[in-house]
């Protein structure tokens, strides 16, 4: 079945860098687009980034560009959030998921464009 496995969360002062990994299978891995998504408690889950099928077209969220930087290995079945200059309002908990293809903003900012979900990995960035 399809599996999605976040991993490199953790506690990090302002200023620093973390890169999320997220391990896919259970599918074709190089078929499909891949997003992550974030999320703190009481608010709806957050569009952050996503990236097509080959790496070649990607897509942030307007308070992260500049700062973070999605990219995958189709070798290795796996999509990365690399994440510099964190601030503390990126605390939050990260999820990566299965999009189809990158289409329209309004489409991909939507968790319902995305059909298979991750556990989460939890990013704590201290003031």
């Amino acid at each position: 079945q399809v599996q999605l496995v976040e991993s490199g969360g953790g506690l990090v002062q302002a200023g620093g860098s973390l890169r999320l990994s997220c391990l896919a299978s259970g599918y074709t891995f190089d078929s499909l687009a891949m997003g992550w998504f974030r999320q703190t408690p009481g608010k709806e889950r957050e569009f952050v980034a996503a990236i097509n099928w080959s790496g070649g077209n990607t897509e942030y969220e307007d308070s992260v560009k500049g700062r973070f930087t999605i990219s995958r290995d189709n070798a290795k079945n796996t999509v990365y959030l690399r994440m510099n200059s964190l601030k503390p309002e990126d605390t939050a908990v990260y999820y990566c998921a299965i999009l189809s293809e990158i289409t329209t903003r309004s489409i991909i900012n939507n968790t319902s464009a995305y059909s298979a979900w991750g556990q989460g990995t939890q990013v704590t960035v201290s003031s």
